[in-house]
């Protein structure tokens, strides 16, 4: 969908993921440029309400978050990166999906505000390429971390290119399972 301001397209390698890209008005000042648009978010077959939270993530250059699920009804969410660049990656792991075990990797900058939707069921993680990425979430449902599935960033069976050497990652994060192990546990 297109709207003035805004377009919405399609992850093909991730069904019912989508990158919605804004249209920054630009002038001497900088820019200006709308981040969120409900209807174009329900023009796609999404509940522009149906998110509850917001959270916002400052990492260094290097620094890698994810890969990142939840269990149960897991949790679909909008990212975006606010300031800076990050590799922002996504795995499907809805058994259900065509595009089950697909991935997909995106460069989110500050310089396109582009925000993409992360299906429930789907492992979302990033490394920041700039000293300084903000990244916001937009998540459906409120975090519960008892529910909190981590992957091995490093698992060779996904085989993610990250761009730049690890320079820190959380505990949860060098202690996880390779995707196997994880899917053993959840009975996929």
């Amino acid at each position: 969908m297109t709207a003035p301001g805004m377009t919405a397209t399609e992850v093909p390698a991730i069904a019912g993921a989508y990158l919605f890209e804004p249209t920054p008005h630009t002038d001497e000042r900088g820019f200006f440029c709308r981040t969120f648009d409900a209807d174009v978010v329900r023009s796609v077959g999404l509940d522009p309400n149906a998110f509850v939270q917001d959270s916002l993530s400052r990492s260094a250059r290097g620094v890698l978050r994810g890969l990142h699920l939840r269990s149960g009804a897991g949790e679909a969410k909008l990212v975006r990166c606010s300031y800076g660049r990050v590799f922002d990656v996504v795995v499907d792991l809805r058994t259900d999906s065509p595009t089950y075990r697909g991935t997909a990797f995106f460069e989110l900058s500050d310089a396109t505000q582009a925000t993409l939707y992360v299906p429930a069921g789907c492992a979302h993680g990033f490394q920041a390429l700039t000293d300084t990425a903000d990244v916001s979430y937009r998540i459906d449902r409120p975090h519960d971390p008892a529910e909190d599935v981590t992957i091995a960033f490093d698992d060779p069976e996904l085989a993610i290119p990250w761009p730049l050497p690890v320079t820190s990652t959380s505990r949860r994060d060098r202690e996880a399972p390779p995707l196997a192990q994880v899917l053993r546990l959840q009975g996929s």
